[in-house]
C-alpha cells in the first residue's frame, strides 16, 4: 500500500513544492535541478509516448480480433502508423523521404480538409446561437456580423461614410476595435480564470486532496 499511495503523494509533494519555489529563485542550483527536472520529464514523456502506441495498437487490434462495426478502419489506421514509423526508421526524416512525403502530402492536406469542414459546422452553429431573441443575442449578432464584414475588403467597400468624413471609423476600425478591446479583455478573463482553476488543481494535487491519477477512482 506504501508503494501504491503514500510514495506517489509523496513525491508529487515534495516536486511540487521544490518546483514551484524554484522558478522564484535566480540561483545556479535551482537551474541545475530545472534543467534535472526537464531531462527526467523527456526521459518520462519518452515512456509516455511508447505506453500510448502500445495502447493504439491493442485497441485497434481487439477491434479487428472482435470484428466490431467499422473493424476495417482499424486496418487503416494500423497500416498508417507502422508505415509512419517504419519510413521514418528506415528512410530518416529528411526532405524528400517517405515520412516527409507522407507528411506534407498526406497528413497536411487531409488536416486542411478536416478544419475546412469544421467550418460549415461552425456556422451552423453561429446561426443558432445568433438569433436575435434577447438584447444579449442581438448584441452578439451584430458583433459577428461587423467582425465578419470587417475580415474581408467589402468592409472597407461599403463604409460609404468615410467618403463624407474621413475621420469616421469605417467597418474594419470597429471590427478591430471589438477585436482588439471587447475581445481582449475576454480572452484574458477567461485564460485568468483557467490559470486560477490550474492552480488550485495543481495544489489539490501537491497536498494530496486530488488523488484520481493514483487510479482507483480514489
Amino acid at each position: 500500500m506504501f508503494w501504491k499511495r503514500q510514495l506517489p503523494l509523496a513525491i508529487a509533494f515534495i516536486a511540487g513544492v521544490v518546483f514551484a519555489i524554484q522558478y522564484f529563485v535566480p540561483h545556479r542550483i535551482s537551474q541545475t535541478i530545472f534543467e534535472w527536472y526537464t531531462d527526467w520529464a523527456i526521459i518520462i514523456a519518452t515512456f509516455g509516448a511508447i505506453l500510448g502506441f502500445y495502447s493504439i495498437v491493442r485497441l485497434h487490434s481487439n477491434k479487428i480480433r472482435r470484428k466490431v462495426p467499422g473493424w476495417f478502419y482499424s486496418v487503416i489506421t494500423l497500416a498508417c502508423m507502422l508505415s509512419m514509423v517504419l519510413g521514418a526508421i528506415i528512410g530518416g526524416q529528411e526532405t524528400g523521404s517517405f515520412f516527409s512525403n507522407m507528411y506534407n502530402y498526406v497528413f497536411v492536406p487531409i488536416s486542411a480538409t478536416m478544419f475546412s469542414l469544421l467550418g460549415f459546422y461552425i456556422a451552423s452553429a453561429s446561426y443558432r446561437a445568433f438569433r436575435a431573441r434577447t438584447a444579449k443575442a442581438t448584441g452578439l449578432l451584430l458583433a459577428a456580423v461587423i467582425v465578419m464584414l470587417g475580415r474581408v475588403p467589402l468592409g472597407q467597400s461599403i463604409s460609404f461614410w468615410t467618403k463624407w468624413n474621413p475621420n469616421l471609423p469605417s467597418l474594419v476600425d470597429i471590427a478591430n476595435w471589438i477585436m482588439d478591446v471587447p475581445n481582449m479583455a475576454s480572452k484574458r478573463a477567461i485564460a485568468l480564470g483557467v490559470a486560477l482553476g490550474m492552480m488550485l488543481v495543481s495544489l489539490k494535487i501537491i497536498l494530496g486532496i486530488e488523488r484520481t491519477y493514483l487510479g482507483g477512482g480514489d
